[in-house]
């Protein structure tokens, strides 16, 4: 496979995952994806900001979040997060800690 082919794949695998987050299951918590698989959606969204800023695009964390949600984020925990249980929210300190650092 060339390498332009396997990229365009990594893309089209990249969207369908999003896809299913967004469209699919949006009632799957980004906490319980963090506590069970060490990233949610916002680390997605991070991510994509990351290889923006690799390739010297500027792009604020708002402005990443609202390119993988398909809108503002606040708007996305109104129409779907809901209310997590102290134990969840333990679980998730313990998680990012682990998954993303601390401070970040």
């Amino acid at each position: 496979m060339d390498k332009q082919t396997e990229i365009e794949l990594q893309a089209a695998a990249y969207r369908r995952l999003q896809k299913h987050l967004m469209q699919d299951r949006p009632d799957v918590q980004n906490i319980d994806l963090m506590n069970l698989s060490g990233f949610c959606r916002n680390c997605l969204s991070r991510w994509y900001q990351e290889a923006a800023a690799e390739r010297g695009i500027d792009m604020g964390k708002d402005e990443a979040r609202e390119l993988f949600y398909g809108m503002p984020y606040d708007e996305w925990r109104a129409q779907h997060q809901t209310e997590a249980s102290p134990e969840k929210q333990a679980e998730f300190k313990k998680a990012f800690e682990q998954n993303v650092g601390k401070g970040d």
